[in-house]
């Protein structure tokens, strides 16, 4: 349990969360379907996990960790066994996913296989794209946009411009999640080499980006207040979830000190996306 990393798998709930308040707005909520979504989401998320544990355990990567347990780097469970829950774990998304499509589109089989790859790829293989500082783009994409629009596919049978400006929010807060994670490993991702891209961009610029991606989905909903859709400003009320979260960042908290933050962005991307669900429900 603790090697699927519960802490992380708000950033699989909130997009399901957001893109069915967008699917609400336009009354197309299939409850079902938005089931469905959310059983791929936990899936990929904790395979992912799983995965990552894998690639960096026989790496050698998580031989030294300031972060939660490593199954493979402390030796708590053999490469083979977390090589096994990363697989079958994303056999559970693939079923999941294979009944969606069936019921909506089958070109969503794709999306599923890419999103798997992109999975697997980001400290497996052998050119990972987290060593190469490109692990927040591919979260952005896979847990912002695909996870947010795809959601609200399945049950309105298009994407709509709220479920984008809700998927690029959403995006971000995933994107800060990762931040904040690979922040607090800076040191010893750095040792070796694995360039991630806080590694590459520096300690201070790292903490001032975290801080904007915390805050940019706040003034979307600001947007889409203006834009018609008021009740989405009950999404301010993860605001003080947000600034606890950020304010040991700007203060230059390290290593362990930044475990609370890793928890505390999970709580906001929940709280926020929640905030959506309903605002945009209510819309």
């Amino acid at each position: 349990m603790e090697g699927a990393r519960p802490r992380t798998l708000p950033a699989a709930i909130a997009p399901v969360l957001a893109g069915t308040g967008a699917a609400a707005l336009v009354d197309s909520v299939r409850p079902l379907r938005a089931v469905l979504a959310l059983v791929v989401a936990l899936a990929l998320q904790v395979g992912v996990n799983y995965a990552n544990d894998y690639s960096d355990g026989v790496r050698g990567t998580d031989a030294v960790r300031v972060g939660p347990l490593r199954l493979v780097g402390s030796g708590a469970a053999t490469p083979g066994a977390v090589k096994r829950a990363a697989l079958l774990a994303f056999g559970l998304a693939g079923v999941a996913g294979l009944i969606l499509a069936a019921m909506t589109s089958w070109w969503l089989v794709a999306v599923g296989l890419a999103a798997m790859l992109a999975a697997w790829g980001y400290t497996g293989g052998p050119r990972p794209y987290g060593y190469a500082g490109l692990g927040e783009l591919f979260v952005f994409v896979f847990f912002g946009l695909v996870a947010v629009c795809g959601t609200t596919y399945v049950q309105v049978g298009r994407v709509t411009a709220v479920s984008l400006v809700c998927a690029v929010a959403i995006g971000f807060l995933a994107c800060a999640l990762l931040v904040a994670n690979n922040l607090r490993d800076v040191p010893t991702d750095s040792v070796v080499g694995k360039k991630t891209l806080a590694v590459r961009i520096g300690d201070r610029r790292t903490r001032v980006l975290y801080a904007v991606l915390v805050a940019l989905p706040f003034v979307a909903v600001v947007a889409l207040a203006v834009a018609g859709q008021p009740w989405v400003l009950l999404t301010l009320a993860a605001l003080p979830l947000a600034a606890r979260a950020v304010r040991p960042v700007l203060r230059g908290a390290r290593g362990r000190d930044l475990i609370p933050v890793l928890q505390g962005t999970g709580r906001t991307e929940l709280a926020y996306s929640i905030g959506l669900l309903v605002g945009l429900a209510l819309s």
